[in-house]
C-alpha cells in the first residue's frame, strides 16, 4: 500500500492523485491532526503500526514538513520504500533561520516563549528545544524530488542530507517547494512512475532470484 503524508495547509485527499501512479496498490491519506512533532509522532507511529497488520510492504510518499513528520515518527523499520517531495529535512536548521530573519535570540524565545512573526508562523521554544533534542534518524532507502526556486529548504541543506545517507535527489529546474502548476505536476508524476517501475522490476528480480 502506498501512504501518503500531507504538508501545511495541505490534505489527506490529495492522496487521489496518487491512484493512477500506483494503479495496484490501496492508497490511503493520513488524516493526522496534530502539528507538534512529538504528539504528531505518536500518532503517525500507531497508524503506521496498525496499517502493517494488514499489509506487506507500505511505500511512504510524504510532502514538505509531511516527509519530517515521518521521519520523526520511528517507523524506518515498517517502511519498504519513500519518495520525498520537497521536504523539510532539518528543522532545527529552518527554525534558526527564520529566527536570524525575525532578529529573536535563543535566550529571548525561552524567555518568552511563543513569539509571532510576520510570516504568519509562531516561534516555540518547545518546538524548537523538541526537534534539537531530537534529530532525525532516517534509514529507509528514499528518493527526493526537490525544486530549484524552492525558498524553504537552501539546496546546500538537502544535499548534505541526500549524500549523507546516499539518497537520490532529483531537482526539477524552475521548480518550486510548492509543486502544483500543470509542468510541475507531469514532472512530478513522472518522477515517481518512472521510480515505481524501477522499484518493481528490481523486486522482480529479486524474486526470480529466490
Amino acid at each position: 500500500m502506498v501512504l501518503y503524508v500531507h504538508g501545511k495547509g495541505g490534505s489527506p485527499n490529495e492522496a487521489e492523485h496518487y491512484k493512477k501512479i500506483f494503479p495496484d496498490c490501496d492508497i490511503i491519506g493520513l488524516d493526522y491532526k496534530n502539528f507538534t512533532p512529538e504528539e504528531n509522532a505518536e500518532e503517525i507511529f500507531h497508524a503506521v503500526e496498525n496499517l502493517k497488520r494488514r499489509y506487506e510492504k507500505i511505500i511512504l510518499v510524504a510532502n514538505s514538513i509531511g516527509a519530517f513528520f515521518a521521519m520523526n515518527a520511528g517507523i524506518d523499520a515498517e517502511i519498504f520504500q519513500a519518495y520525498f517531495i520537497s521536504p523539510i529535512v532539518n528543522m532545527e536548521k529552518l527554525i534558526v533561520d527564520l529566527m536570524k530573519k525575525c532578529n529573536v535570540t535563543e535566550d529571548e524565545l525561552r524567555r518568552k516563549k511563543i513569539i509571532p512573526t510576520d510570516f504568519g508562523e509562531n516561534l516555540s521554544w518547545e518546538y524548537f528545544s523538541y526537534v534539537r533534542k531530537n534529530p532525525v534518524n532516517w534509514k529507509v532507502p528514499t528518493k527526493i524530488l526537490y525544486g530549484e526556486k524552492d525558498f524553504i529548504t537552501p539546496l546546500e541543506t538537502l544535499m548534505e542530507f541526500a549524500e549523507k545517507n546516499n539518497f537520490e535527489v532529483t531537482i526539477m529546474k524552475n521548480g518550486e517547494h510548492w509543486f502544483h502548476t500543470e509542468e510541475q505536476m507531469n514532472f512530478l508524476d513522472n518522477w515517481l512512475k518512472n521510480n515505481f517501475y524501477k522499484l518493481q522490476a528490481t523486486s522482480y528480480k529479486l524474486k526470480r532470484s529466490d
